[in-house]
């Protein structure tokens, strides 16, 4: 028998073997017999041992909007202020849906994204990064023409843990671009990447924003595909669902691909589009 044989039957046996092992592994992972350390969470009393960020703004009580805007404020009931939301449950189960768009205002994204928005008569909400609205302010604009609400992002859209005076900075550099830039002041705050222990959340709280993640993740970041982002958005949709999709920090031109058909599809379940503040405004 040639030795090649031996060699062969010999190497698929280690990988029969192995595969059992992680099976078993993991059998016993799920049985509770093995019990795997949990990661830390980090004590937001430890948060203050971080160096500061040098800030991207300079603070100031002395704000103009610009002219020729309409002063709007997205405020909120004060039963959802320093709460967290993944979605809301209106009364009488009404069959509302509502979109947040992540990370612009962004070129061309956004703005075909608006154009889709506009054509479908659909109102969404916006969570802008500072960064980005620097990059665009004209296109900010039309965001807020169009009747759009707007949220607060955070600057830099960092997940990581910061020191509070950085976290204010972060927010409070990100709402001062926004009025002197649309004139709109918001109570609607997400983190970036929905991280909820970094220090972010924890000034927001204390400003009495409304703190939003998502109960439908589209999958849009992580995809290149546009069908796969239209299933995750339809499998996840329930009345009261709030569903993250993104224009900025990347290439969304799948997302803008996706979006008619999320739209058409939720239209023809009988979904009706919502902003946030008007999500809060139908909680139970």
């Amino acid at each position: 028998m040639p030795k090649n044989y031996h060699f062969s039957r010999t190497n698929n046996l280690k990988k029969i073997q192995n595969v059992i092992a992680a099976v078993v592994i993991i059998l016993l992972i799920i049985s509770g017999i093995i019990i795997l350390p949990k990661i830390p969470e980090i004590s937001l009393t430890n948060l203050n041992a971080i160096p500061v960020t040098p800030p991207p703004c300079e603070l100031s009580d002395q704000l103009q909007p610009p002219a020729n805007t309409a002063n709007l404020t997205f405020n909120i009931p004060d039963k959802s202020q320093s709460q967290i939301f993944r979605r809301v449950k209106p009364k009488n189960n009404e069959k509302v849906i509502a979109l947040t768009i992540d990370d612009g205002p962004w070129k061309k994204t956004t703005l075909e994204i608006l154009d889709i928005f506009k054509q479908n008569h659909v109102q969404a909400t916006f969570f802008w990064v500072g960064t980005s609205l620097k990059n665009n302010p004209e296109i900010a604009k039309q965001v807020v023409a169009q009747g759009h609400a707007i949220g607060n992002h955070t600057w830099s859209h960092s997940t990581q843990p910061m020191n509070p005076i950085t976290a204010k900075n972060e927010i409070e550099c990100t709402a001062q671009l926004i009025y002197t830039t649309t004139g709109v002041k918001t109570a609607l705050f997400r983190p970036g990447g929905g991280r909820l222990n970094n220090g972010l959340s924890a000034y927001a709280k204390t400003q009495n924003y409304a703190i939003f993640k998502w109960s439908v993740n589209s999958g849009d970041s992580n995809s290149s595909d546009s069908q796969f982002i239209v299933n995750n958005v339809i499998k996840g949709a329930k009345t009261g669902a709030i569903v993250l999709l993104h224009d900025g920090r990347g290439d969304r031109t799948k997302t803008v691909k996706a979006l008619p058909e999320i739209i058409n599809r939720l239209k023809q379940q009988g979904y009706r589009f919502v902003t946030l503040p008007e999500l809060l405004e139908m909680q139970q």
